[in-house]
């Protein structure tokens, strides 16, 4: 079955930095415009950054400067890239892939990110 599958979450000391990671089971990945987004518990999910057809990148506030998405498609990942970690950034972090030429997208089940000292 295809599927995303999402790693690299954990406990970090604010400040700190993680690395998420997003594969592509069964899927081709640079087939598809990623996006990451995250659920704080208790709270609506909220997008954190987007990729358009065009392969641009964009940020929601809670992102710029901090956060990247980068991608390696001959591992078939796409990264979330996150520094300068804080306590308000924890939250389960889902990775969601839309084919290009299609508006409907699909979920990966998330991976766990917790800041704090």
């Amino acid at each position: 079955q295809a599927q995303l599958v999402e790693s690299g979450g954990g406990l970090v000391q604010p400040g700190g930095s993680l690395r998420l990671s997003c594969e592509g089971s069964g899927l081709i990945l640079s087939d598809y415009a990623m996006g990451w987004y995250r659920q704080a518990a208790g709270k609506g999910r909220e997008l954190v950054a987007l990729e358009t057809n065009a392969g641009r990148m964009n940020y929601a506030d809670i992102a710029k400067g901090r956060f990247t998405i980068a991608r390696d498609n001959g591992k078939n990942l796409v990264y979330l890239q996150m520094n300068s970690l804080k306590p308000e950034d924890t939250g389960m972090y889902y990775c969601r892939g839309r084919p290009r030429w299609s508006n409907k997208g699909s979920w990966g089940r998330g991976t766990q990110v917790n800041v704090s000292s």
